[in-house]
């Protein structure tokens, strides 16, 4: 691991977004909660709280945070497609773009599981960070259009 020994403790945020392809009916079924395995955005949102709290346990060399808050939202990304967006806080010596990416990826892969029985041509993709701040490296924010930005 790298040493975060000299590191200061500061506020840090990461904003982690990616997208779940699907066919349009199955996009209906989540909504409308006819999906047979339950309520999918429920359950993949706490999927995706679960694998932050544990991303040191399943990234061998990142370092182990006491999170202060982990985000889940989803929002329907064009037809057959949901966005997920989760957002993770923390006052540390390290950053939490891992274990926001982590959480998205959490979230994506139980929407696959929960709605593979109606629709296994889901694709799981754009898994992506969009912004950082804090720490030493100040702000970083992605440009969707342009590619990526920093800002100090």
């Amino acid at each position: 691991m790298v040493d975060v020994g000299d590191k200061s403790v500061t506020a840090r945020e990461a904003v982690a977004r990616g997208v779940v392809r699907m066919q349009p009916r199955t996009q209906r079924l989540i909504r409308s909660g006819k999906i047979a395995k339950g309520e999918v955005l429920a359950v993949a949102r706490v999927a995706a709280v679960m694998a932050a709290k544990r991303t040191a346990e399943l990234i061998p060399l990142c370092h182990p945070l006491s999170l202060d808050v982990v985000t889940v939202d989803f929002a329907p990304a064009g037809r057959g497609a949901l966005q997920i967006e989760a957002r993770v806080a923390v006052t540390a010596k390290s950053g939490v773009e891992m274990e926001a990416l982590a959480a998205v990826s959490a979230a994506a892969l139980t929407i696959y599981d929960m709605c593979k029985a109606v629709d296994r041509g889901m694709v799981i993709g754009e898994i992506r960070l969009v912004e950082k701040r804090g720490g030493r490296s100040g702000t970083w924010v992605r440009s969707e259009k342009l590619g990526a930005r920093s800002q100090r």
